[in-house]
């Protein structure tokens, strides 16, 4: 068709082309609408398939599985059939061979006959009146579920389903069973520990860092009058019937402030007698902090303790008293070294002046003033004498007697010992005159030996017991005898039976020996012969002495 044609046929009928155009724009514009609506309802719909996938993935990713009835709409007559839901989580929690497949008879197939039936009827419940539900359930494999059913409804009150929720609560369970058994466990070593302490015979208590009670034993209840251990906490009724200047309770702060035991004594009469009582309040860390320090106490009876005591101090009185008038000079230096007490035996046997004694003097001080009169043994170290001396009070535990040889000639014995009330008590003796006659003595013992060795004969003394006591060295070559046998203090009989070797020939040994003893310790006989097995003969003669001592001799008469 030519331009030409095309021209005229405008000009033939332009109101006609006029209309085409204006619908030819009308139906482009009609396109290009609907084609945005369709690609802005193309993107809604992926934003709300995209919404719905998220949503349906975070409930797979909840640790509770589910099983969920959905039901059609009732809003616009929904014919579309219920559809039921299995989980992942659930297929995974329960391991259903079916995974999300299962259905509601697999899931109940896991539990008991009697548990299955009884989530059955839970069910019924919810989907025909919407009754939620709550359980635990045992599976058959051993797991333990948590069940909670719900309706799930709209903002409009439109019913979308039902909701069975499956919580695997095995781990669970297994902690909540221990810590039932270890709550158990705790109970009662509590009940055991507060048996403990309600039978201790002696009051207990538990202050916390403000001073105040916190636990009292029955005992502490029995001590104060109180209804029962509540009220006497409630009360904070102190155990010495006190208030904020409560004795014990001042011992307990002063316990806090220092952070060590303190103690103390106190009296009170209780049903007409007086008692004793020793408090003692021990801090510790409360609640594991350094800064809060309570304090638990504790109240003995030391009635017959502070008795006891009370004796030995007066026992301790009396006997100071006695060894004040005794000869014996006795001092007691205490644990410091100070002079405590002395009697006027230790004044006069030292020369000590009296006033001086008075003031108080240590034992350091004592040793000097000896040593500066020369009445201290002669050593070549005085400071280490002095030294170890001072030592002394601090080791001896048994009574030790040593002599003391003093320069002007006296020789002293002196007795050290532990003091009851600490330090330690000397007694000093002089016994200068029983060494002089001791010395005296052995001189003439042994005067008196020198003459029996001299003597030819045999001699032999027994005492008033019967036993030995001097013999000489003729009776030892005489019967070859040993002298530690004699030295041993041998009866007569015992002499006699060492003798047996010399009379190897006799038959009746016994019989022979009965007749030495007769013949011997006989007034009627005056002498008397052995023969001896060599052929020898001894003669021997026995005396009465004036001090009762038997005195025997014997002699080898020479072969005729």
């Amino acid at each position: 068709m030519s331009k030409e044609l095309l021209l005229n046929m405008f000009y033939a009928a332009p109101e006609l082309w006029y209309t085409l155009l204006a619908l030819l724009i009308a139906l482009l514009g009609i396109i290009g609408f609907l084609y945005y609506t369709i690609v802005g309802l193309r993107n809604k719909n992926y934003f709300v398939k995209r919404n719905e996938d998220r949503y349906a993935e975070t409930m797979n990713a909840c640790k509770d599985g589910y099983y969920m009835f959905v039901y059609p709409d009732d809003r616009i007559n929904d014919q579309q059939p219920v559809v039921e839901y299995c989980s992942r989580r659930l297929a995974v929690v329960l391991d259903l061979p079916n995974g999300i497949n299962s259905v509601l008879a697999d899931v109940l197939r896991l539990f008991y006959k009697d548990d299955a039936e009884k989530i059955r009827k839970y069910i019924a419940l919810l989907r025909e009146d919407g009754v939620s539900f709550e359980d635990k359930f045992m599976l058959k494999s051993g797991k333990s579920l948590n069940l909670s059913g719900a309706r799930v409804s709209g903002a409009d009150g439109s019913i979308y389903g039902d909701i069975i929720w499956f919580r695997d609560v095995s781990e669970e369970n297994f902690y909540f069973n221990k810590l039932v058994e270890e709550q158990t466990r705790l109970k009662d070593k509590l009940i055991r520990l507060e048996d403990l302490v309600d039978n201790l015979p002696y009051p207990v208590w538990l202050r916390n860092a403000s001073l105040n009670l916190e636990l009292v034993n029955k005992k502490y209840v029995e001590f104060v009058d109180g209804a029962d251990k509540n009220a006497v906490v409630a009360g904070n009724i102190e155990i010495d019937n006190g208030s904020d200047d409560s004795q014990i309770r001042q011992l307990a702060s002063s316990a806090q402030n220092d952070n060590r035991p303190h103690s103390c004594n106190i009296s009170r009469n209780r049903g007409g007698k007086r008692f004793c009582f020793e408090a003692i309040e021990t801090p510790f860390h409360s609640e594991e902090s350094l800064d809060k320090i309570a304090t638990v106490g504790a109240l003995y009876n030391i009635s017959e303790l502070d008795e006891l005591k009370h004796n030995i101090k007066e026992n301790q009185n009396a006997n100071l008293e006695i060894l004040g008038t005794l000869g014996t000079a006795f001092a007691v230096f205490n644990n410091n070294f100070k002079l405590s007490f002395y009697n006027q035996a230790f004044k006069t046997l030292w020369r000590l002046d009296e006033e001086w004694l008075n003031t108080g003097i240590t034992y350091g001080n004592f040793l000097d003033n000896l040593r500066e009169r020369r009445l201290l043994p002669e050593v070549p170290d005085y400071p280490y004498f002095k030294s170890e001396e001072q030592k002394m009070f601090g080791t001896i535990i048994e009574p030790k007697e040593d002599l003391l040889h003093l320069p002007d000639g006296r020789s002293l014995r002196r007795v050290r010992a532990q003091y009851l009330k600490g330090g330690m008590v000397f007694a000093f003796e002089d016994i200068s005159d029983r060494l002089a006659a001791s010395r005296e003595y052995n001189s003439l013992m042994s005067v008196q030996q020198e003459i029996l060795n001299n003597i030819e004969e045999a001699v032999l003394i027994f005492g008033g017991n019967g036993r030995l006591r001097l013999y000489n060295q003729a009776y030892v070559e005489l019967w070859n005898v040993k002298p530690e046998d004699l030295d041993n203090e041998p009866t007569f009989n015992d002499l006699i039976e060492m003798q047996k070797s010399f009379f190897s020939d006799v038959a009746d040994w016994r019989s022979l020996k009965k007749d030495i003893v007769k013949h011997l310790f006989s007034s009627n006989t005056k002498t008397f012969s052995l023969r001896r097995s060599s052929g020898d003969m001894v003669e021997c003669f026995s005396t009465l002495l004036s001090n009762e001592s038997i005195m025997v001799l014997m002699r080898k008469l020479p072969l005729a």
